[in-house]
Parts: C-alpha cells; sequence; structure tokens
C-alpha cells in the first residue's frame, strides 16, 4: 500500500508538486498574519515601545533580505555568457530545490518558535519576527524563481501559477479551523494546532522537493552528461582570461536601462500599496459603512471572502491568461476596478447590497491581480536574460530586486489611510476615545451625533477615491509596458533558442 502511494506520487505532474508548496506555506502564513500580534499583545504582554521597536527592525529588514539573498543565490549568473562556461537548466533547478528542502523546514521551525514563550517579550517578538521572515523569504524567491526556471511559454507558467493558487485556496481553510481552538486564556490547544500544522509543512516540503529532485536527476540524466563534459572543458580552459564577474553596481545600472522593469516595479508599487490598504482598513469600512445595517455573521462572512475568493478568482483569471496574455488581463482589471468605484462613488454610501459588494469585490479583484504579476516578473526575467546576454536566468534575484522597490508600499498603506482620514474627519485611530476630539467646538453630548455622519463620510470617500487614484495611475504606467504582444514572443523565442532543455515541464 505505501509503495503503490509512492508510485502514485511519482508519477504526479510536476506542476501539481511544483503548486503543493504553495499549500505549506498559506496553511502556517496565514494563521501567522491572524494571530502574531494578538499573541504578543495579549498574551505575552509586550510593552509598546519594544513592540514598536521590534516593527521598525522588521520593516528595515523586510525590505533588505528579498535582494540580499537573490544576490547570494544568483550572483553567479550575472557574467556575460561564453561559449562552454553556461550553467545548465536542469542544474540551476535542482539548486533552487535543495534550498527550498533546507528552508522549507526551517520556516516551518520558525513559525513555532511564535507561539511559546522562551524570551522576554520584546526580545522574542524581535528574533521572532526576523528568523521567519528569513526563511519565509528564502521560500518564497526560490519558489518563484523556479516559476522562470521550470517554464517558459506562458502557457506552461500559467499551468504551474494555477496549482499555486489552488494549493493556496486549500492552505486558506487554516484560518477557518484556527477559529475552533483560539483561546487567549487557555493556548494549549492552539498551540498543539501550530505544531500538527507545522508538522504538515514540514513533511510536505520534503516530500514535493524529494520528488522534483528525482525527477530531475533521472530526466535531465542526459544532458547532466553533455554539463558534466563542458565542464571539464571549461576547467580545463581556466588559464585563458576569464569574464569579469558583474558587481552589484553594474547589475543595478543594468536594471535602471532596463526600461519595462522601471514601469512594472512603478505600477506594482502601487498595486502593493492598495492590497495593504485593503487588508488594513476593511475592518474599519466594515464597522463604519456597514456595522449597523448588516449582522456580524454577514460581516464575518465578507471577511472570510476576502481571503479564500481571490484564490479561487484567480482560477479564472489564469484561464483568461492563457486566451488574452497577462498584459490585456491585468489591463482589463484595471478598467474594472476604475469602473466598479466610479459606479460606487455615484450611488452613494446608502446603497448597503451595493456596498457589500464593493467591499467584498474590491478586495477581492485587488488580490487577484496581485497574484498574477509573478507572471509578469518571469517575462522581465527572460527579457533581462537576453538583454543582458547572461549564462543563466538570474530569476530569483530580480524577484528580490521588485520586491525591495515595492515592499514600502506596504508601509506606506496604513501611514497615508490613516493620514487622509485624520486630515479630512479628525478622526485618530490611535486615540483612545478619538470621536470625542474630532470637533472641538461642538458641545461634548451632541459631538458624536455630529462627527459620526462626517466619520462615515470620510470612510466612504476613502474607500472609492483610493482605488480610483490606484487605477488611473496604474493604466498610465502600465501603458508604458511594452513587454506584450511581438516583443513578448520574441523575448521568449531568443531564451527558448538559447535553453531548450528548460521545456522540461
Amino acid at each position: 500500500m505505501g509503495l503503490r502511494l509512492l508510485a502514485c506520487l511519482f508519477h504526479l505532474p510536476t506542476a501539481v508538486i511544483y503548486g503543493s508548496l504553495s499549500l505549506f506555506v498559506s496553511i502556517l502564513h496565514n494563521v501567522f498574519l491572524l494571530y502574531y500580534v494578538d499573541t504578543f499583545v495579549s498574551v505575552y504582554k509586550i510593552d509598546k515601545l519594544s513592540f514598536w521597536i521590534g516593527e521598525t527592525v522588521f520593516l528595515i529588514w523586510n525590505s533588505l533580505n528579498d535582494p540580499l539573498f537573490g544576490w547570494l543565490s544568483d550572483r553567479v549568473f550575472l557574467s556575460t555568457q561564453q561559449p562552454g562556461a553556461e550553467i545548465s537548466s536542469p542544474e540551476v533547478v535542482l539548486k533552487r530545490l535543495r534550498a527550498l528542502s533546507h528552508n522549507g523546514p526551517l520556516f516551518a521551525i520558525s513559525f513555532l518558535a511564535f507561539w511559546v514563550a522562551w524570551a522576554h517579550p520584546g526580545l522574542q517578538f524581535l528574533l521572532c519576527l526576523c528568523m521567519y521572515d528569513s526563511f519565509l523569504t528564502m521560500v518564497d524567491l526560490h519558489h518563484n524563481a523556479l516559476l522562470a526556471d521550470l517554464a517558459v511559454s506562458a502557457k506552461d507558467r500559467t499551468s504551474l501559477n494555477f496549482y499555486c493558487s489552488f494549493f493556496s485556496a486549500i492552505g486558506s481553510l487554516s484560518v477557518f479551523m484556527s477559529y475552533a481552538v483560539w483561546n487567549k486564556e487557555d493556548f494549549f490547544s492552539f498551540r498543539i494546532f501550530c505544531i500538527v500544522l507545522a508538522f504538515f509543512s514540514i513533511v510536505g516540503f520534503t516530500l514535493s522537493t524529494q520528488l522534483l529532485r528525482q525527477r530531475f536527476e533521472t530526466d535531465g540524466k542526459a544532458k547532466w552528461d553533455q554539463a558534466s563534459t563542458l565542464k571539464e572543458l571549461y576547467i580545463e580552459k581556466l588559464s585563458v582570461p576569464q569574464e569579469k564577474r558583474i558587481t552589484l553596481a553594474e547589475y543595478l545600472q543594468q536594471l535602471s536601462r532596463h526600461r519595462n522593469f522601471l514601469w512594472f516595479v512603478c505600477m506594482n508599487l502601487i498595486q502593493v500599496f492598495h492590497c495593504h490598504f485593503n487588508s488594513n482598513f476593511f475592518p474599519l469600512f466594515l464597522e463604519h459603512l456597514l456595522s449597523d445595517q448588516i449582522s456580524v455573521s454577514t460581516g464575518s462572512f465578507l471577511l472570510g471572502v476576502s481571503y479564500i475568493a481571490p484564490h479561487l478568482n484567480n482560477l479564472y483569471f489564469l484561464s483568461l491568461c492563457r486566451r488574452w496574455g497577462v498584459y490585456a488581463v491585468v489591463r482589463g482589471l484595471f478598467f474594472l476596478k476604475l469602473a466598479l468605484s466610479v459606479v460606487m462613488l455615484l450611488a452613494g454610501p446608502d446603497q448597503v447590497y451595493l456596498l457589500c459588494i464593493f467591499i467584498a469585490s474590491n478586495r477581492v479583484f485587488t488580490e487577484g491581480t496581485c497574484k498574477l504579476l509573478n507572471l509578469v516578473v518571469t517575462d522581465l526575467v527572460d527579457e533581462d536574460l537576453v538583454l543582458n546576454r547572461r549564462k543563466q536566468a538570474a530569476s530569483a534575484l530580480l524577484f528580490g530586486m521588485v520586491a525591495l522597490v515595492t515592499k514600502p508600499g506596504q508601509t506606506f498603506a496604513p501611514l497615508i489611510g490613516t493620514w487622509l482620514l485624520c486630515v479630512y474627519t479628525g478622526y485618530d485611530i490611535f486615540q483612545r476615545n478619538p470621536l470625542s476630539n474630532v470637533v472641538s467646538a461642538q458641545p461634548k453630548l451632541e459631538s458624536d451625533a455630529v462627527l459620526e455622519p462626517t466619520l462615515r463620510q470620510g470612510c466612504f470617500y476613502l474607500l472609492v477615491f483610493v482605488p480610483i487614484t490606484c487605477a488611473l495611475l496604474q493604466l498610465l504606467t502600465w501603458s508604458q509596458f511594452s513587454l506584450h504582444g511581438k516583443r513578448l514572443q520574441m523575448v521568449k523565442a531568443q531564451r527558448q533558442g538559447r535553453a531548450p532543455e528548460i521545456k522540461m515541464i
């Protein structure tokens, strides 16, 4: 029975095994996002200063570790290609799988470090955040890089992304399961639940990476012999002057000349900002726009839909990508975001059902767009390879550089959102009783009655004008992006011509 199960697993499609890695990340990361702040604030009683110090250090480290790890992983690929010096694609894929097989289980172990008090709350908070984010970054970088390394054609990459979305949707169920065991007063059941999740993730990472490594070692055996011969010839030529390896400064200079990369990160910075703006202010919008007009269960349903629907919706978007291309689908989503926001603005805040649909769809479509953009980054990896005549695509490094430029959007979202809300209404979310100070000129007994409509109107304008502004800016920047249509076909043809063994998928 066990041997038969292993045989079935070995014959699973590569895209399915690759996509399953998203499951082993999402089951842990969704629980982490939902509970880590509440755990340290309510259970471990961390003080405010230690909390903000930890978050500040984490913000800096979170922005820097993507390009740092990407550079350490892919700097060997940056020198210009020369005869006999090319690194074979199976070797690159196996290198990334080895990294995943090590960092995946370590990521799961770092997840467990949050749920047991083992140091002073401030010190544990800082160490846990940085350690967890380091391993998560390594897993994400190599997993995303494999999207560019396993396949070149848009059809194959869309298939890989399809299974990632499918398994991520399954992984989101861990959030609903966690509600049954979450209890601040009795943490034992929740800790057992987290141990089970981490054990499942460790086994999944180990098994999936082992299956993929065996597949590429088996399928690429003939190519390995050829690659070994090339390496021997290359080693024999070590006495010949070698090309100068590209430095970080030279690589950054190359990126500064990569026009499509620059336009993409401008657009993606806005997209990251909008995604996190929706996440940060989703509860606020529910409270001040809908709380007195919908039931608690309806609010919980909207919150649950906002977690799972983006993954399921992405499955449909990917089918559209196969037919029309990623560029056209993303542009269509920007137009849809603009149209829905304008309709909601014209309808006003009193249309309850339309408001429910808009709040949910705004988050779902925005998150769905974010999940499609990895496909665009893989196209940029191809163009970077062709433009700079690299030995091998530096896919992890390019993903890291995209993260470096766009992650500040995570910080800008709450800062700009709270500032706009405070400027328009005087509402300060950091005060204990913010409504009492919004309009100090009003009598105390009348202030709440006067201010609540003002706050509600301010939330509504924030809800509709932020996506309108984001959509207009994104349509402007996206119109300058030229890596689609014939140019994209030409780039892919050149990469496939240089590296036909990539098409093992």
